[in-house]
């Protein structure tokens, strides 16, 4: 790994649960090339990940003899306890997911090899003819990673583990966006002569590979698909383990799940009836739409907006309320390409910050007009206070974690937790006075508590309450779910629908949201309580986000001696 502008940790220093985590992270990279180049590692950018049966087993292997090596050392002391504990919770849950089978079936509308292959490419560099060079042979690696996926999926689909249909044809038409993606790219490179061409005639064959896989997933894997979009019990358990670093009481946690949307809820109509007086809360968000001061024309301006917000966050709540080192002052907002679902996202920096952390917006080609008071927060959580500081802060400490805890020791619960809380921070240091920008945030609050409900409701089949108030005593489907989110929400309808395929095609992420935050808070809270007048948030913040990136369970035993 490269060292960055932190100062470096002594070799000497290592221990041997450190060396051993910091060579589970070189190996890794040497068989997964897309890993490399999320990194920052460039000695592979012409190359792409081996998705085959073969390619996921050599994964495995590294992730089990890891395992054993871990058992046989001894710790040195409580940081070892915990690099221990991280890297070793991290890579049982591989382990099981993969002998699980779902492992070669792995196929869902957000984040599986279909988007994943397409996506490197956003952080594969382009700017010199050297660089375009090595892009231009990963483009034509691309046939060769997809039939590597598609002979994983057939031996998934031979065990009878196949995504439910809904997910198999919504990526197939994301493979259609994609498959016009490589030349629409290579278009806008300054290339001339022979490089020119052989960009042009690279791309053609990625953008083919696309289209050839969209294809077999209408005309093959359809076929073998279930229509069942619920996975079940045991299925569940094993993803929600995966998202979350942590085993959960999935009842409890749905009940709780419900008193949230209840207490969300009642004050966001509290304070629509401060902006438009009894129109209630869906007349309240016409009413700010309608509102020239929080309308932004154009993708352009959408993207300007996002920067200007982005970068006085970083300016002012590091100068007041977070340390943020110098490398992490550097955010790039971007506009996402076409074919991926609505919304925001955030992809990490290099290992070396030479490549910034970058938050995109993915949006319909044709919307033009953009509600700021519904987008405010999600710069937030998606930059600084958010991802942004989070995972920056993660790969920055180089001088007290060692490669896998900066780097790929990360679950859902822990940074999207963080992210959500790090909304409800603005709120505490006063970002969001405006009305409008708090109902935004409100809303954002109220579709991740919706989530809750939803993902494990529908996943589990489970009954709506009686008193709900919505359909009580009916079970769970996607129906009802998109009639939930239309009906307790201000997303609009395309998002309404990407987030039920989302939800059902990755169980047992979307609750990682709302249970993280559960846990920063009550970390935070305890900590408030122990230390008293004395507690200091800032020193709090910085410590917690020192300690890297882990499961939920590890995170609750190291705030509370915070």
């Amino acid at each position: 790994m490269t060292d960055n502008t932190a100062e470096a940790t002594d070799p000497a220093d290592s221990t041997q649960i450190d060396q051993i985590s910091d060579q589970f992270v070189r190996d890794l990279v040497a068989i997964s090339p897309m890993t490399a180049t999320q990194l920052g590692v460039s000695d592979f950018d012409d190359q792409l990940d081996d998705f085959s049966p073969a390619g996921l087993a050599r994964v495995q292997e590294l992730v089990v003899r890891t395992l054993a090596a871990l058992a046989d050392t001894e710790s040195t002391g409580p940081s070892d306890d915990v690099a221990r504990s991280v890297i070793v919770e991290r890579l049982e849950v591989e382990r099981d997911r993969y002998e699980s089978g779902w492992g070669h079936a792995a196929l869902n509308v957000i984040a599986s090899p279909v988007q994943h292959t397409r996506m490197i490419f956003d952080m594969t560099p382009s700017e010199t003819p050297e660089q375009l060079a090595v892009f231009a042979r990963r483009m034509r690696a691309v046939p060769a990673a997809l039939d590597g996926y598609r002979e994983s999926l057939r031996l998934g689909a031979s065990r009878g583990q196949v995504a439910a249909v809904r997910q198999v044809r919504k990526c197939a038409g994301q493979c259609d966006a994609f498959s016009s993606f490589f030349g629409s790219t290579v278009s806008r490179f300054v290339a001339d002569g022979p490089l020119r061409d052989e960009l042009a005639e690279a791309a053609a064959i990625a953008d083919r590979a696309y289209a050839d896989l969209a294809t077999f997933l209408r005309d093959e894997l359809a076929a073998a698909a279930p229509v069942e979009d619920a996975v079940g019990r045991e299925r569940y358990v094993l993803a929600s383990r995966e998202f979350l670093g942590a085993t959960v009481d999935l009842e409890q946690t749905y009940a709780w799940g419900w008193a949230e949307i209840a207490a969300i809820e009642a004050e966001m109509k509290t304070l629509a009836e401060r902006i438009a007086p009894g129109e209630g809360v869906k007349g309240a968000a016409a009413r700010l739409d309608a509102d020239p001061s929080y309308t932004v024309h154009g993708q352009d301006k959408l993207k300007a907006w996002m920067q200007a917000l982005s970068d006085r966050a970083v300016d002012e709540l590091g100068r007041t309320h977070f340390d943020i080192p110098e490398p992490l002052r550097s955010l790039e907002c971007l506009i996402a390409p076409p074919g991926s679902g609505v919304g925001a996202y955030y992809t990490p920096p290099s290992d070396d910050f030479s490549r910034p952390g970058r938050m995109w917006w993915s949006v319909e080609a044709d919307r033009i007009d953009f509600s700021t008071w519904r987008e405010t927060t999600v710069v937030y959580h998606e930059g600084v206070p958010g991802h942004h500081l989070q995972i920056g802060t993660s790969v920055y400490r180089s001088d007290r974690l060692n490669d896998f805890q900066r780097v790929l020791a990360g679950t859902s619960g822990h940074a999207e937790g963080w992210a959500l809380y790090a909304e409800r921070l603005v709120r505490e240091v006063g970002y969001l006075r405006n009305d409008g920008d708090l109902l935004g945030m409100l809303d954002s609050q109220m579709f991740r508590a919706a989530r809750v409900v939803l993902d494990i409701g529908m996943h589990l089949q489970l009954p709506i309450p009686e008193g709900a108030g919505f359909h009580d005593g009916a079970t769970w489907t996607p129906e009802l779910g998109l009639e939930f989110l239309l009906s307790h929400t201000l997303m609009d309808a395309t998002q309404c629908r990407d987030e039920i395929d989302r939800y059902l095609g990755w169980p047992g992420q979307a609750p990682a949201y709302k249970v993280g935050e559960r846990v920063w808070i009550a970390g935070r809270d305890a900590a408030r309580a122990r230390h008293g007048k004395s507690f200091d948030e800032k020193a709090f913040h910085t410590s917690a986000l020192n300690l890297g990136g882990m499961g939920l369970e590890p995170l609750e035993a190291e705030l509370a001696k915070l």
